[in-house]
C-alpha cells in the first residue's frame, strides 16, 4: 500500500515562504497525476494545486502566482513552494492522487502569523 508523507511546515510570519515536500512509496509519482490539499480549521479540505505526468499545473485562486508545484519523478517526490504566505494559507497540508485518492498522510501544518 502506497504511503505519503508530508514534511516542510513550520510557523512563519505573513510574507514569508516555505516549500513542502511529499515523498511516496512505490513509482506513484510516475504513473498518477498529483495534488498538494489543505484544511483549514473548521473548514474543509480543498486541492489547491495539482500537477500532471507531463508536468502541467493548475492552482486555485487562492494561491495563483504565489505557489508553485513540481515533482521529481526519479525520487518519488513531490514539492510546494510557496511564497508570499498570507494567515488564510494556514491549514494542515497534505499530499495524494488527484483521482482516485489513496489513503492520507499526517499532513504537515502550516501556520502564517500575521
Amino acid at each position: 500500500q502506497v504511503q505519503l508523507v508530508e514534511s516542510g511546515g513550520g510557523l512563519v510570519q505573513a510574507g514569508g515562504s516555505l516549500r513542502l515536500s511529499c515523498t511516496g512509496s512505490g513509482s506513484i509519482f510516475k504513473v498518477r497525476a498529483m495534488g498538494w490539499y489543505r484544511q483549514a480549521p473548521g473548514k474543509q479540505r480543498e486541492l489547491v494545486a495539482q500537477i500532471g505526468l507531463g508536468g502541467s499545473t493548475s492552482y486555485v485562486d487562492s494561491v495563483k502566482g504565489r505557489f508553485t508545484i513540481s515533482r521529481d519523478n526519479a525520487k518519488n517526490t513531490m514539492y510546494l513552494q510557496m511564497n508570499s504566505l498570507k494567515p488564510e494559507d494556514t491549514a494542515v497540508y497534505y499530499c495524494n492522487t488527484v483521482y482516485s485518492l489513496l489513503n492520507w498522510g499526517q499532513g504537515t501544518q502550516v501556520t502564517v502569523s500575521s
